[in-house]
């Protein structure tokens, strides 16, 4: 029988989500693992009730994620010396006033879906590039026509930059899209 139990505690003004299994001997080492890599990785506040901002925050959003363009990706990183996927939209929510989870998945559960062809500037996108649960996530920035959906995200090869949704590669690998602001 596996106990899955999801904890959150509070360390250094932060929430550190971490996973705790009750398994056999691989399993467990595995899942230690997987707690390790969240602690790690964990820097944003998790909040459970989000507060919907207006509209007219996507503009400052687009703004605060730019910031990082060229920055390069660093796995865990959370700064403009390196930086990984999700930190790039945590920290981009965070200095609008948003606090939103640090972990891809996380992000993709956390707020509404909404179609692909609504998606809008502001929304976040979410890929599959790898396994089987959304390992990836961008912020779209603009959307030049039904089939030139421009988002930032940050690279594991090239660093921090924009791309279109509608390529072979990412729309073979797009998993949903979830608005946060209204």
């Amino acid at each position: 029988m596996t106990t899955i139990k999801l904890r959150y505690f509070k360390k250094d003004c932060k929430i550190i989500n971490v996973l705790s299994m009750i398994l056999d001997s691989p399993l467990k080492r595995f899942a230690i693992g997987v707690v390790l890599i969240c602690w790690v990785v964990s820097s944003c506040t998790v909040v459970k009730n989000p507060i919907t901002k207006s509209v007219s925050k996507d503009n400052s959003l687009v703004e605060a994620a730019r910031a990082y363009m060229g920055v390069p990706y660093k796995l865990g990183g959370n700064d403009h010396k390196g930086i990984d996927c999700s930190g790039l939209i945590c920290n981009s929510f965070k200095q609008i006033g948003i606090e939103i989870p640090r972990i891809s998945w996380q992000q993709s559960d956390f707020y509404p879906t909404v179609r692909a062809e609504d998606i809008r500037k502001g929304d976040l996108v979410f890929f599959y590039t790898g396994g089987s649960f959304v390992n990836h996530v961008g912020i779209v920035t603009e959307v030049k026509s039904k089939n030139e959906v421009m988002f930032i995200h940050a690279s594991s090869s090239k660093g921090v930059r924009e791309d279109n949704l509608y390529t072979n590669y990412w729309w073979s690998r797009f998993s949903k899209a979830t608005r946060v602001m209204k």
